[in-house]
């Protein structure tokens, strides 16, 4: 092979192996800064969650979040804030109400993401009226949580256990409805509380097999034990972000003053920036 062609196979490879490279590098991470009265809290995002990550930049860039309120404050549990309808300036509000009026679609990524102290969630309505357990588009809470130790862990995994058995139970039952219903128009007791009976032991067997979905990881229970958070929570609402700097702006503002309707009585305002 002469010298120029070499050079040219040495070049080629070069450039792919750097591409190569290129293309296997990790997505660089957003971090945000949300100023309080209190302080500020620094805020990593998740690549992994790139819905939620996304939305909550472009709410961010809209300025969706300059000057509202956290509204909602419990302690030892989150701070709940976005909501446009708090904005100072009543026109502005509408018409933010009106920009974000949509949902998110949910990115549960769990249990690699979990709610320990100081991650940050999207808030969502009430599975009644939200079965998909879709996100608000910009409304988020920060846990504070509290400190649990393993008989709590316990009763939490034994909980998330006897969810997800009844889960199990209620979608056989829902199979089975025209069944149950012709054995209980004939009068058929006998073969009625058989068909539930075996309908529970499906459904235990079913949740036994899954039972590895009920427990805690090593991470999370290190983390609830020694962090907190709120376990409870767990593949509930989709968890986006975590703060790294300002954690003790996230404990100054759960300590403040609320109402019965947990709204603290002293308006506590932010703004968001992207860094």
């Amino acid at each position: 092979m002469d010298t120029v062609r070499l050079s040219v196979l040495l070049i080629f490879t070069l450039l792919l192996s750097i591409m190569t490279n290129l293309n296997a590098a990790p997505e660089k991470e957003v971090y945000v800064s949300i100023d309080t009265g209190y302080g500020k809290m620094k805020v990593r995002l998740y690549n992994d969650t790139p819905l939620h990550r996304d939305n909550f930049l472009r709410a961010i860039k809209d300025g969706a979040y300059d000057g509202v309120l956290f509204h909602r404050v419990i302690r030892d549990f989150m701070i709940q804030g976005g909501d446009p309808s708090t904005m100072k300036d009543s026109l502005k509000a509408k018409e933010f109400a009106t920009r974000y009026d949509y949902r998110v679609e949910p990115e549960f990524v769990y249990p690699t993401h979990f709610h320990k102290k100081g991650v940050l969630a999207a808030a969502r309505e009430a599975d009644e009226v939200n079965p998909t357990k879709a996100s608000s588009s910009t409304q988020f809470y920060i846990v504070t949580g509290k400190l649990f130790n393993g008989p709590g862990l316990d009763m939490i995994e034994k909980q998330r256990y006897e969810k997800l058995l009844q889960s199990i139970l209620v979608r056989l039952q829902t199979e089975n409805r025209e069944k149950v219903k012709e054995l209980y128009r004939s009068g058929n007791r006998s073969q009625l509380s058989a068909l539930r009976d075996s309908l529970v032991e499906q459904a235990e067997k079913e949740a036994d097999s899954l039972k590895e979905k009920a427990l805690l990881t090593k991470e999370q229970r290190d983390a609830y034990r020694t962090v907190g958070g709120t376990p409870h929570l767990d593949g509930e609402y989709t968890v986006f972000g975590e703060v790294v700097e300002g954690m003790e702006v996230l404990d100054k503002i759960q300590k403040t003053a609320t109402d019965p309707a947990d709204r603290p009585k002293s308006e506590i305002r932010f703004k968001i920036e992207i860094l």
